[in-house]
């Protein structure tokens, strides 16, 4: 990375640790002035070695595996730790050292950490992130592809009820019946922030699979009102549902980004940071549609993305 993209990014960037001695868990010392990655040629170990993580999310294990090939390709040693679960387990693995880099949501990673935070675009948000993101960890570069969470509804249903927005879930006069993973309702537009924001009281179905299959099955088949499926989900058009519209802003955000631990190079930023930039929202719902409807690797998915786009 040339020194004029090293200052562009401080920007951004809080002021980061330099690398500290020893094991993967040694913490970070503290260094107001530094660049929150390491030189390539500092620090101790190895540093052509990275520990990429994913959450269980399927599209989330296509981007590590993405961001894992093509270090690979530049002589990084990649150990892989995908599909750890959901960021109150794999965050902490992130600020410890154990995982050095990881793809995350915008608006989420913002919300997870503060949030009552003002910040409502993108540009907002991702300014907003050194601020409250612990010390250790810093984020990449954003990708144009935004996969966030979205209420969704049947297109049956939606006009026996003539719904077009949230808000118009009002129109039912009864609660709610929201199909959603666990960690969902606490969320910030979880059941306090839809009843905050809309007026909609809830009932949460806990669905374990990220919005995925399960998910859209108790969508289809009558058993929750409305279902949190992600927006670059292909089963969204497949299934015909309508995506309710959010003239609220209760839903940030949530263009895909990466996370890292200050113990990975610039190096390694400069590669990841330049996958992000190629990532699309077309590409995206093409790379998350090869893995639902043709059962595709994770792998197979990112050695094909890689070989059309570089």
């Amino acid at each position: 990375m040339s020194e004029e993209k090293v200052q562009s990014r401080r920007g951004f960037l809080k002021a980061g640790g330099l690398l500290g001695l020893g094991a993967l868990t040694t913490t970070l010392a503290a260094c107001s002035n530094a660049d929150p990655f390491r030189n390539p040629d500092g620090g101790a170990g190895d540093p052509s070695s990275i520990v990429i993580g994913s959450s269980v999310y399927y599209s989330s294990e296509i981007i590590a595996e993405i961001y894992a090939q093509r270090l690979e390709a530049a002589d990084f040693i990649v150990t892989r730790e995908f599909r750890i679960g959901q960021r109150e387990i794999y965050m902490p693995e992130i600020e410890s050292g154990n995982i050095e880099l990881f793809p995350e949501y915008l608006g989420n990673l913002l919300q997870y950490f503060d949030a009552e935070n003002p910040a409502r675009t993108k540009e907002e948000i991702f300014a907003a992130l050194p601020d409250v993101l612990p010390e250790q960890v810093h984020p990449l570069a954003m990708a144009p592809a935004s996969d966030q969470d979205a209420y969704n509804v049947t297109a049956e249903f939606a006009k026996e009820h003539d719904l077009e927005s949230i808000g118009d879930l009002q129109k039912l006069g009864r609660t709610i019946k929201v199909g959603a993973s666990s960690e969902a309702k606490d969320r910030p537009y979880g059941a306090e922030g839809l009843k905050q924001v809309y007026g909609i009281d809830t009932q949460f179905v806990p669905i374990e699979d990220s919005g995925g299959p399960l998910t859209v099955k108790a969508l289809l088949e009558g058993d929750v009102d409305i279902a949190n499926i992600y927006t670059a989900d292909p089963a969204i058009k497949k299934n015909n549902l309508v995506t309710l519209e959010d003239p609220e802003s209760l839903i940030l955000p949530q263009n895909i980004l990466a996370v890292g631990n200050g113990r990975i190079t610039l190096k390694a930023v400069s590669i990841v940071e330049d996958v992000n930039r190629k990532l699309t929202q077309e590409d995206l719902i093409a790379l998350n549609a090869r893995s639902i409807d043709e059962q595709l690797s994770a792998k197979r998915i990112a050695e094909d993305w890689i070989a059309t786009t570089w």
